[in-house]
């Protein structure tokens, strides 16, 4: 045999017994799915999922507990302070561009992205991957995203989302992706216009439940159907909010200039640099529903303080409140917002949800809280790959739940 054919069967054989081996894990995140949502009888494939799999008391987020910020640390394992995404609305202080969730053009810009997400890794290490939807797998630089990405669509159906998935899955063996997120945004929408206690959340609750359902069903037909493993999340959780329940820092800081961003659960402000002590006083002596802090005096456990985009006074409402300024007062006036989300991360109100089943996983094993960047480098582990060393996850924190 010529030895040129020799080299092609050793790396034919090679491929097929590499994609034999590594694993296949579909990471799916419920936003804003309250850590609790799943304990009022009405959730029977979650209760199975808990039963068959892993299930924490809750997940923690990272502060602040808002969506694109969690979605990035869950997938990169770093803390927004290190990986960048300081919260959905921020302004970057040299070049006054905006970061914005919504605005197609900064959230596609790798730019804003200081980690690597699991995609990436993943990628480098030869395995194929997959995003129906995921704050990051949008950046415009080609070897930054998934190998398979879908641009989001905030009305592209759940079914549609979860047939999506399970067509990569029946992709021939080379091209089938190995590592694939899923997103749903049903209980985050609801639980900010009924509010967490609603009849309107539970019937939420109910059918992410049943898309559950249908996905493990679908699963079940495939020829790997033993070979994957399910991590279900969600960002963070939510609490009722009430109109009555302001803030307004216009009104305390009306005799200075300021720049305000971000607002409603935190408030990122920026004064004239000659009035900083000046205006952080102020905000001091009317300390009430809220706690102000100078960016270098922030508590370390909010890991909230590094990033140079972070402004050099934060001010975090009490649960339930919600600090504006004038601008944002008049659109909040407007709204018919009953919950809401991003506030201290260790109020139990903003945890979240997390369970995994498969063949990695243990089974019937219920444990405490978890934290949402340590699920980067549990993925690592998963995979055999190498997580990036300067991530803030740690996988002696987690790694307790496989096999």
């Amino acid at each position: 045999m010529k030895a040129k054919n020799v080299v092609i069967i050793f790396f034919v054989l090679t491929s097929i017994i590499f994609a034999q081996k590594t694993p296949y894990v579909i990471l799916i995140s419920f936003d804003g799915f309250r850590w609790d949502y799943c304990e009022r009888g009405i959730t029977p494939n979650l209760d199975k999922l808990q039963n068959e799999g892993v299930r924490a008391k809750s997940l923690k987020p990272v502060f602040p507990s808002k969506t694109f910020p969690n979605h990035y640390s869950i997938i990169s394992g770093m803390y927004p302070e290190d990986h960048g995404i300081i919260a959905n609305y921020f302004t970057n202080p040299f070049t006054h561009e905006r970061y914005r969730v919504g605005d197609t053009v900064s959230v596609r810009q790798g730019k804003w992205y200081q980690g690597e997400a699991i995609w990436e890794t993943a990628r480098r290490n030869g395995i194929v991957t997959a995003s129906y939807f995921w704050p990051g797998s949008e950046i415009e630089l080609e070897y930054r995203r998934p190998n398979y990405f879908k641009y989001y669509e905030h009305n592209k159906t759940y079914k549609e989302r979860i047939d999506g998935v399970i067509n990569w899955l029946n992709l021939p063996q080379k091209e089938r992706p190995h590592f694939i997120t899923l997103y749903f945004h049903d209980t985050d929408s609801y639980g900010h216009d009924f509010g967490p206690n609603s009849i309107e959340i539970n019937q939420s609750i109910k059918r992410l439940d049943s898309l559950l359902g249908y996905l493990n069903s679908e699963i079940n037909k495939l020829e790997t159907k033993d070979s994957i493993d399910i991590i279900l999340v969600s960002d963070h959780g939510m609490t009722e909010v009430c109109k009555d329940k302001i803030i307004n820092v216009d009104e305390i800081l009306s005799d200075y200039k300021f720049r305000f961003d971000s607002g409603e659960t935190f408030a990122l402000i920026e004064p004239e640099e000659n009035k900083l002590n000046e205006v952080y006083e102020i905000l001091k002596k009317n300390e009430n529903h809220f706690k102000v802090y100078l960016k270098n005096e922030m508590p370390e456990y909010y890991h909230f303080s590094n990033h140079q985009f972070i402004t050099t006074i934060i001010l975090i409402a009490d649960l339930g409140w919600t600090v504006v300024n004038n601008k944002l007062l008049k659109s909040y006036t407007k709204s018919n917002t009953k919950g809401n989300h991003g506030y201290d991360n260790n109020e139990l109100d903003m945890h979240g949800i997390f369970f995994a089943k498969g063949p990695h996983f243990k089974e019937n094993y219920k444990i405490g809280t978890l934290l949402n960047v340590d699920i980067y480098p549990l993925l690592a582990k998963i995979f055999k790959i190498n997580p990036r060393n300067n991530i803030d996850g740690k996988l002696e924190r987690i790694e307790f739940i496989l096999k």
